[in-house]
């Protein structure tokens, strides 16, 4: 599927989420990660409570379609 098949603020979502979830993943053990955590879950609600989701009545497997879209541009400027 391409990517133009996601609504906007879906998309930007899910790269916010990347790009959250790799922050985390960057910090040291000992660091204190609650705001990132916190910043995680809300947008993992937000994705998960997309309007989208339930307009097209979507399988899994289009939500994870979902997650390598978003991932897609950040791989080509890598």
């Amino acid at each position: 599927m391409e990517a133009t098949l996601y609504p906007d603020d879906l998309m930007h979502a899910q790269r916010e989420w990347h790009r959250t979830y790799e922050a985390l993943a960057a910090l040291p053990p000992t660091a204190g990660a609650t705001t990132l955590r916190r910043r995680l879950l809300r947008l993992s609600s937000r994705i998960a409570r997309h309007p989208h989701w339930s307009a097209r009545g979507c399988p899994s497997a289009t939500r994870a379609e979902l997650h390598r879209a978003a991932r897609a541009p950040e791989a080509a400027a890598s």
